[in-house]
């Protein structure tokens, strides 16, 4: 008989969270093989690597749009997916050099005793949102995830002190 990993056990061993395996099967992108009769997910060796899959895409930053459009054979190819991590780390160097050549153009004018205009003030303040928007976007995933550790370590521990009446994390 092939062997079955519970939901759980998947998600200890690809290193992701079980919120994120049950996320992913609700939006279609990764679903189980089967479930026990008690209503477990079931995944097998097959789904293993998919998941694998879906996890090198994302960790090249692959949307996961893009990548159920992988999975499904639809619209990406692995070429399509490497020119669009491409483009992404232009985009990222671009808006990095950007940065620089602003604070470098205020610190020249700085030393200078050159007056700055509100122009020069603005172009560094939207290049530095810009910056910001990204930075805060990555710190947002990186809680989300320490957030689905908390639900599962309180899933797992429900008779924890202080669970009495306590919220539902899923």
């Amino acid at each position: 008989m092939e062997r079955r990993w519970k939901v759980g056990e998947l998600a200890k061993m690809a290193g992701v969270t079980i919120r994120t395996l049950r996320f992913y099967d609700g939006i279609g992108l990764f679903s189980p093989s089967g479930h026990s009769p008690s209503g477990y997910r079931l995944y097998t060796e097959k789904d293993i690597s998919r998941l694998q899959q879906i996890l090198s895409l994302k960790e090249l930053g692959v949307s996961l749009e893009q990548i159920k459009a992988v999975m499904v054979g639809d619209q990406l190819s692995l070429s399509d997916i490497v020119a669009i991590q491409i483009d992404r780390l232009k985009e990222n160097i671009r808006m990095q050099q950007k940065l620089l050549h602003e604070l470098e153009s205020i610190s020249t004018r700085m030393q200078r005793n050159e007056p700055f205009t509100v122009e020069h003030c603005m172009n560094i303040m939207r290049t530095m949102r810009m910056n910001h928007e990204k930075f805060f976007a990555e710190r947002k995933s990186s809680m989300d995830l320490h957030l689905d550790r908390l639900g599962e370590y309180l899933d797992e521990h429900p008779d924890e002190p202080g669970q009495e009446g306590g919220f539902d994390c899923d």
